[in-house]
């Protein structure tokens, strides 16, 4: 039985994040091991599996599907591929956290989670950001009436792409590359945490600022209408080298205001504002964002609540994505289409 051993994870994909941040966030629960790795190329996994110490590497999706061993799987391969298998994975009776975005387009995001509904497997998106300490303080503090009622959000998640991640996200449209399938869908779903509200329309202006090639975007700039009237401001970029992160959201009372929280570290600071005073939100211990996740996703395997980043919020956050996209490239405002 599932609920009594310890859960086996495969890596579908020998990537950088994996490596960085989910294999440490895995091995870290005292319910759950990464045993497999897969990678197209077989000299690649197995070198992969050695360095970070994973008993078995595979070649292909299929192969890795068929250890008994492996109960779950991390899918964070390149965008284009995750429709395939994330269906092959659930078709196999293996259960999925998926990297963002599920897929290129809602239709397949969607046909995505209701697979995984048919199968019986769990679907969630690794949206890290909402797992971040700062943003769940943000989202109790703004259901509890802190700030009144919310009317604008600002979200400046400006940096500069790593050199070792230069390479598909610049310029390979194919594959979902650009700024906005990468980074303009975290926010997407951050602020729908942090407000509880859904993005109703968008309206945005992308630019290349110099790394971006092959009709890719590596800027942009945009507004978010949501259901509650909210109007949410976001500066997206790969190319900004001395920018720090934030998320502000005012209200009609106060206003909260988050430093340097748009980011895979488990850090930031969060205040509140009201008129001429402004203190700092105790927010206790940060917590490995990823480790937040992975504690959470096996807990839902086990039958004990759900993924904190479900497969359906993945469908809400590329959708407005998509739309963001859309906008881009008419000069419209475009309608949020779930």
């Amino acid at each position: 039985m599932i609920n009594s051993k310890k859960l086996g994870w495969g890596l579908i994909g020998a990537s950088d994040i994996a490596k960085t941040r989910m294999i440490e966030a895995i091995n870290g629960q005292a319910d759950s091991a990464v045993m497999a790795v897969m990678s197209m190329s077989d000299e690649r996994a197995k070198r992969y599996a050695a360095e970070n110490g994973i008993p078995r590497s595979y070649n292909s999706v299929e192969a890795l599907l068929t250890d008994p061993e492996v109960d779950v799987v991390y899918i964070s391969t390149t965008n284009e591929r995750h429709k395939q298998e994330v269906t092959l994975a659930a078709k196999s009776g293996k259960h999925v956290l998926c990297e963002k975005p599920l897929a290129l387009t809602v239709s397949d995001a969607r046909e995505m989670v209701e697979t995984c509904k048919q199968s019986h497997v769990v679907l969630g998106t690794n949206h890290h950001l909402r797992n971040a300490v700062t943003h769940r303080a943000l989202r109790r503090l703004i259901k509890e009436g802190a700030i009144g009622k919310p009317l604008a959000a600002r979200v400046f998640h400006a940096v500069y792409l790593p050199p070792r991640l230069q390479g598909w996200r610049l310029d390979r449209p194919e594959a979902g590359g650009g700024v906005i399938l990468d980074i303009t869908v975290h926010d997407a779903d951050t602020l729908h945490f942090a407000l509880d509200d859904d993005a109703l329309e968008v309206v945005a202006l992308s630019g290349q600022q110099g790394l971006a090639q092959s009709g890719l975007e590596d800027a942009v700039m945009g507004v978010i209408k949501f259901r509650s009237g909210l109007l949410a401001q976001f500066h997206d970029a790969f190319t900004i080298k001395n920018a720090r992160t934030g998320l502000e959201v005012h209200g009609t009372d106060g206003s909260l205001i988050a430093e340097d929280v748009m980011t895979q570290e488990p850090q930031g600071r969060l205040f509140l504002q009201r008129q001429d005073k402004r203190e700092e939100v105790d927010l206790g211990q940060h917590e490995n964002l990823y480790t937040h996740q992975v504690r959470h996703f096996n807990d839902a395997v086990r039958g004990q609540g759900t993924p904190f980043a479900t497969g359906e919020d993945g469908v809400r956050s590329l959708a407005v994505a998509s739309a963001v996209l859309e906008s881009t490239k008419n000069g419209q405002r475009i309608a949020v289409r779930y």
